[in-house]
């Protein structure tokens, strides 16, 4: 009795369909992910577009501790610091912190402020209303600026969210900037 050979070419068919889809699921993660993110208030992204405050009630019987952490990415050379390292605020209530950022090189740079806050539900409900993140902030070399931020937190915060922190990384985005401001006298 004569055996049939194995049908190698099935296999083979039903193998690079496995690959091409697990390349391709790669390639769809990242937006998934963002979408998640967005979605669950995960990885404590904020909004990156400038809420409108309008007044509202100020929930007094409640106070809140926002807490402030700055940094910069590895190779950036700012300085770069919160004047106020928390603040107390009560949800609904408008509060302005600032934020102060030195360039110690002898060469012009742009950077790219990213926040982030932990834990991350809590960033659905930080509203900015004016942030240095929301745009490049060119610095020519040796000079330093002031950078506010303005933000309430919602009064749907969770009872359970007593305190959070937002935290900002700055980039250097020169190379790939398109902020003209670096031509200044």
């Amino acid at each position: 009795m004569a055996q049939n050979p194995p049908n190698n070419g099935r296999l083979v068919i039903k193998l690079v369909a496995v690959v091409l889809g697990m390349f391709g699921f790669g390639f769809a993660l990242v937006p998934l992910y963002d979408v998640f993110c967005d979605v669950t208030g995960i990885n404590g992204k904020t909004n990156p577009f400038a809420a409108t405050y309008e007044v509202q009630d100020i929930d007094t019987s409640r106070t809140i501790t926002v807490e402030f952490i700055t940094r910069t990415n590895t190779g950036m050379p700012w300085e770069f610091a919160a004047r106020t390292r928390q603040v107390q605020v009560h949800p609904g209530e408008l509060k302005t912190v600032e934020f102060t950022v030195h360039n110690p090189t002898a060469k012009n740079i742009v950077g790219q402020a990213i926040p982030s806050v932990s834990p991350g539900t809590a960033a659905l409900y930080l509203n900015k209303t004016e942030c240095f993140c929301f745009n490049q902030q060119p610095l020519l070399a040796g000079e330093s600026a002031v950078m506010p931020m303005q933000f309430y937190v919602d009064p749907q915060l969770p009872a359970d969210i007593e305190i959070f922190t937002l935290s900002y990384t700055f980039y250097d985005v020169t190379e790939t900037s398109s902020t003209v401001a670096m031509n200044r006298g």
